[in-house]
C-alpha cells in the first residue's frame, strides 16, 4: 500500500511543478501559445477554473491558483496520512 500512497504523491507534486510552471509562463510573451505551453494548459485549466470561479481576482492578480496549489499540497498530506 505505501507504493501506491507514494506514486499518488509522487503525481500531485508533478501536478503542483506543472501548476506553478503555468503560472510562471502568464510573465513571458507568448510561452503559454508554445506547444508545452498550450500541452500544459490542457492539463492545468480543468483544475483551476473551479478555483477561478468562487475566488474573483484582485485586480490584476489572480490568487486562484496558489489556492489550488494549496488544495494540492492538502491532498498530499492527506494521501500521506492515509498510507
Amino acid at each position: 500500500m505505501s507504493g501506491i500512497g507514494s506514486l499518488l504523491i509522487l503525481l500531485l507534486t508533478i501536478y503542483s511543478y506543472m501548476v506553478i510552471a503555468y503560472i510562471l509562463m502568464s510573465w513571458f510573451p507568448n510561452a503559454r501559445e508554445s506547444s508545452i505551453g498550450q500541452m500544459i494548459g490542457q492539463l492545468v485549466e480543468p483544475f483551476l477554473e473551479p478555483f477561478r470561479k468562487i475566488i474573483p481576482p484582485l485586480g490584476m492578480i489572480d490568487i486562484s491558483p496558489i489556492v489550488a496549489i494549496l488544495a494540492l499540497h492538502f491532498a498530499r498530506m492527506g494521501i500521506a496520512a492515509i498510507f
